[in-house]
């Protein structure tokens, strides 16, 4: 059976982005390491400190499934259709690709859901007992909110934004963690993973 985690880079106060998508310096500490963190199926390399590297690695290597929400898919032109991490990647998204995406990029691993629960449920079909990676923000609060995520991996930059996107998009409620399992001191970036209490 596949695991979920919610996954993203946030701030003290708890944003991934400010109001209008901009990440300022919370990807600050991809760039400021002597170490190299390859994203395989992107390609996209980055050079952080020795412990973020020997941290977030194996995380990204581990994951086989990202489920990201339409915003993040226009912001970001489907990464061009390589997914930063897993073999393929599920959109949560209630229009269908922009007609000419699938045909300039044929060979990309995308795959579409009408909802999150859907989106979800295709991605740990895709998983099977591997890891399934949801972005946090608006579809992964929905997922945190329905109890469909297991884990919790925050990549906590010391910068306060004041507004912006919510790590936890528009949930509400209590919902307890376990203490963390790791926590990782890299540079300009605390590294936390918690599990959900069921």
């Amino acid at each position: 059976m596949a695991r979920v985690v919610m996954q993203a880079v946030v701030s003290v106060d708890g944003y991934i982005a400010r109001p209008d998508d901009s990440v300022g310096p919370l990807f600050e500490w991809y760039g400021n390491g002597d170490t190299e963190l390859t994203a395989a199926a992107s390609g996209w390399t980055f050079h952080v400190s020795r412990a973020s590297a020997a941290h977030v690695q194996p995380f990204w290597d581990a994951v086989d499934v990202t489920v990201i929400g339409r915003h993040l898919f226009d912001t970001t032109n489907g990464w061009d259709g390589k997914p930063g991490a897993g073999s393929h990647l599920v959109v949560v998204t209630h229009r269908p690709l922009p007609p000419q995406w699938p045909a300039d990029h044929p060979d990309a691993p995308f795959h579409t859901a009408d909802s999150v629960e859907a989106g979800i449920a295709l991605a740990a079909e895709l998983a099977g007992d591997g890891l399934v990676c949801v972005t946090a923000g608006d579809v992964g609060g929905q997922a945190f909110a329905a109890g469909l995520v297991d884990e919790i991996a925050m990549d906590i930059a010391p910068v306060v934004l004041g507004e912006g996107v919510r790590f936890f998009g528009g949930h509400v409620g209590t919902v307890l963690l376990h203490d963390p399992d790791r926590v990782v001191r890299g540079d300009r970036v605390l590294h936390v993973h918690y599990t959900v209490k069921r």
